[in-house]
């Protein structure tokens, strides 16, 4: 049985108006990171749009104006979940081509990922293990359409080192225990939190995100 957790229950269309009131409002998200008083992401509103039936909605920045380098909300412990999945849409207009803003070369992706409480962003030491990007075989390619990302929490999340939990088991259960924060990285399959932008008109709609 899906359970969701109120706190990131977003509802498409079809939700109950149950969900609906459960719905963290657009002011809940954050467009970011914030890290040691800068915010990564330029160019960009603080938190999305409200879209319809309780989605939530971000215009990519254009190229050469801007980045986009994180999504995350608050989030209870997730230590109690087995699985994460998500539903989100891209829209584009005919001829938009997305940009790794560090990596042009590189295609540019969406990885979830989730940080632990009272994380530095220095990413030394213990730290390195405070934020755990999924497993890479998950990573989606930013293009239009609809998409679905569900990904275990036994699979291999790897830490910003780029080290599995299966070489870090106990700060990675420290992170699922302690979890403040819970979102979409938009970079690269190396640098997956360092800044995306579309050469056109584009926005990322976020549907649905439950837990089980």
């Amino acid at each position: 049985m899906i359970r969701k957790l109120a706190a990131l229950t977003v509802a498409a269309a079809a939700c109950t108006a149950t969900a609906l009131t459960a719905m963290p409002p657009a002011s809940d998200w954050e467009i970011g990171p914030w890290a040691r008083g800068k915010n990564y992401s330029v160019n960009m509103p603080a938190t999305p749009s409200a879209g319809r039936d309780g989605t939530l909605v971000v215009d990519f920045p254009r190229a050469g104006r801007g980045e986009w380098d994180a999504l995350t909300t608050g989030i209870y412990p997730l230590k109690d979940f087995e699985r994460v999945t998500v539903r989100y849409r891209i829209d584009a207009s005919p001829g938009t081509r997305f940009v790794a803003v560090e990596d042009p070369k590189t295609a540019p992706t969406i990885s979830l990922y989730f940080q632990r409480a009272r994380d530095n962003w220095t990413a030394k030491g213990k730290y390195a293990s405070y934020r755990w990007y999924a497993p890479k075989h998950t990573l989606m390619p930013i293009t239009p359409g609809e998409h679905t990302i569900s990904i275990r929490f036994d699979d291999r999340w790897t830490n910003v080192a780029h080290r599995p939990n299966t070489e870090h088991a106990r700060a990675y259960n420290a992170a699922l225990a302690k979890t403040a924060r819970f979102g979409f990285a938009f970079g690269t399959p190396l640098l997956r939190s360092h800044g995306v932008a579309a050469t056109g008109q584009a926005s990322f709609t976020l549907l649905s995100v439950e837990f089980e």
